[in-house]
């Protein structure tokens, strides 16, 4: 299991109103293809946050073949990307490639300055969760920054 070296201090700088950065005064949104950044942005949306940055992360192998080609990687990231911007029309957007995905979502937080990661848990089991490892509790356990389980109202199919 990575662990993150170093401390998150979020910069408590005033706003223009005069008021300090809360959790989600800039929330970093994860999210894999169209349809679950539809669903996390839906699920986020009730809490209103301020500024909103989605990242996709494009899984490069390191030595190996990469699991799809980085074409179609970066046309699933746009889907993505316009999914999220009809609940959040102001969204900004990174596409990072690496092969460590949690490692790759903390560094894109720290670029952007995000006051904390939301993200939508997948379906899997747990034996794949075993396998492939559990980003969830990685994202969890690792970070330097608070992270935040967004609901899941809806199933998924």
């Amino acid at each position: 299991m990575l662990i993150r070296s170093g401390v998150y201090r979020p910069s408590m700088q005033g706003n223009t109103d005069g008021s300090e950065r809360g959790l989600l005064a800039h929330v970093l949104l994860p999210v894999a293809t169209e349809e679950d950044a539809q669903r996390t942005a839906n699920a986020l949306q009730p809490y209103e946050p301020g500024d909103v940055t989605v990242v996709h992360v494009v899984e490069k192998g390191e030595g190996v073949p990469d699991k799809t080609p980085v074409e179609q990687s970066e046309a699933v990231a746009a889907d993505a990307y316009a999914a999220v911007r009809r609940v959040f029309p102001d969204a900004d957007d990174r596409t990072a490639y690496a092969r460590d995905v949690v490692t790759a979502i903390f560094d894109v937080a720290d670029e952007v300055d995000a006051t904390a990661v939301a993200y939508r848990s997948r379906d899997g089991n747990r034996l794949v969760q075993f396998l492939s490892g559990d980003r969830s509790l990685d994202l969890v356990t690792t970070g330097d920054r608070p992270v935040i389980a967004l609901p899941r109202d809806e199933p998924d199919e």
